[in-house]
């Protein structure tokens, strides 16, 4: 077989490694994998790459992709023929597509409108992909903005001040809540559950009653500002959107500490993570995962699983259909639920 591999939408630590276990397996098995540089760009335009032993060694540990990715879509853009036309232009037996939710509707299209032989897997550091437990990438940034909690722990406590830490994740709020629960926040903010700002003052003040003069607030980019009284804000640092249509999100973090400072009285900054969690050497954890994940995609090759993505449930790898991909997948609010146990 002759495997072509794409990376779209945004880079995540974990990539290469994926790359690396479809082209590693295939070599063994006597196949052949050919890189698509530029995620379906590249198969628009002819960008290709060879992925041999020379061009995947010592990848493993890298942070972002050797395939280089973008955001383009062979539909919107009206170039589908060409990316159909690619496949026996190449000889093309299958395409590994490696992406997130929007990544996994692309595929999930050009295999149900033109039968092409696609397979995905799932990366974000959003962890939002449906139909899997979780996405390589999400590990990585959790063990971040962690670590980034950790120190403002430190600052937080020398200078009585509220902490709040803004992070990614769009709509959902895994990074959220997997951070700020190993972190020991004291307040999580997340799109799932509307927490609004005179909760939040009543969580700090409580503290500051016992005793505790500083207070760690981590908030999903996606959160809404939102008070009793009703009113919800989704605050976004400029009017536009994205190339997904979807808006351009950040700035909570400090609509939320401006509000906490001027009703409590307490000095509040605010640390925004932004990029730093997709950026990169990938933990051991998505090492394995995004490992595991490449060599499933290859057995789901040789095996003609077309228009389905890999997935794990549990320990265990398997594959679904891509129309469970698409759909966006939520923080589980019990685990929101064990996080407040700990926030007074």
């Amino acid at each position: 077989m002759r495997i072509g591999v794409l990376t779209a939408g945004g880079d995540c630590p974990g990539l290469n490694a994926a790359i690396r276990a479809v082209a590693r397996s295939a070599m063994q098995r006597g196949d052949e994998a050919v890189g698509i540089r530029r995620g379906y760009q590249g198969l628009a335009e002819d960008d290709y790459m060879p992925l041999d032993m020379r061009t995947v060694s010592g990848i493993l540990h890298q942070g972002g992709t050797i395939l280089s990715t973008s955001s383009f879509e062979p539909i919107r853009e009206g170039v589908v023929d060409k990316v159909e036309a690619a496949f026996a232009e190449q000889r093309l037996d299958a395409v590994v597509a490696i992406g997130g939710e929007h990544t996994m509707e692309i595929t999930r299209q050009l295999h149900a409108d033109r039968g092409l032989p696609l397979i995905g897997v799932p990366k974000t550091i959003d962890n939002d992909v449906g139909g899997t437990d979780f996405t390589f990438g999400f590990d990585t940034a959790v063990q971040i903005v962690t670590d980034a909690i950790d120190r403002l722990h430190t600052t937080a406590q020398s200078h009585d001040r509220i902490m709040v830490v803004e992070v990614m994740g769009r709509n959902t709020g895994w990074i959220a809540a997997y951070a700020g629960l190993a972190g020991g926040a004291d307040c999580i903010v997340i799109p799932e559950q509307p927490t609004t700002v005179e909760e939040v003052c009543r969580d700090v003040t409580r503290r500051h009653d016992r005793g505790k003069d500083f207070s760690i607030i981590v908030v999903a980019e996606g959160a809404k500002l939102a008070f009793e009284s009703g009113e919800e804000r989704l605050i976004q640092p400029v009017k536009d959107s994205d190339e997904y249509g979807y808006p351009r999100l950040g700035g909570i973090g400090a609509a939320l500490a401006s509000e906490l400072e001027s009703r409590t009285g307490y000095e509040s900054r605010v640390t925004v993570m932004g990029h730093v969690q997709r950026g990169g050497t990938p933990t051991s954890t998505d090492r394995v995962l995004a490992t595991i994940y490449g060599a499933q995609a290859y057995e789901m090759a040789k095996a003609g699983e077309f228009g389905r993505m890999a997935a794990i449930h549990g320990t265990e790898m398997t594959s679904v259909p891509l129309e469970e991909a698409v759909k966006v997948k939520q923080v589980d609010l019990q685990m929101l639920e064990i996080a407040k146990r700990f926030f007074t």
